[in-house]
């Protein structure tokens, strides 16, 4: 594949899509494409706070696991939980960011108040 082709991620829940260079990490994209996703290692698989998922019929469009993350991740690999910052694109690709914890817990209870179900939240 050629160096200066331009690969199309797509992060999704949000289908949030950003064009970048063949090779690039997954942790690039995510800063490209103006996501927030928590790291503390430097990209270094350190902390595995960069986990992210695809699903496993694209697994084929990032470079295969480097020695390093296959030790950190384990089985989570066969799954298609992946290390952004190791993760390379090689093709076209959708990726699932996890939702930030607190997003999380103001849009469950976002969700039941509009059920009607506030008064069990507090």
């Amino acid at each position: 594949m050629a160096p200066h082709k331009k690969i199309n991620v797509t992060f999704l829940p949000d289908t949030r899509r950003v064009s970048v260079p063949h090779g690039v990490s997954l942790l690039e994209a995510v800063h490209r494409a103006g996501i927030v996703l928590p790291t503390r290692c430097g990209g270094k698989a350190g902390c595995l706070m960069c986990k992210v998922s695809i699903d496993p019929g694209e697994s084929a469009a990032l470079r295969p696991p480097s020695e390093a993350e296959r030790r950190k991740l384990g089985s989570l690999l066969d799954q298609g939980v992946r290390l952004a910052c190791q993760a390379a694109v090689w093709e076209d690709v959708s990726v699932h960011i996890p939702e930030d914890p607190l997003k999380a817990a103001v849009r469950r209870r976002l969700e039941a108040a509009r059920r009607g179900e506030a008064e069990d939240l507090w």
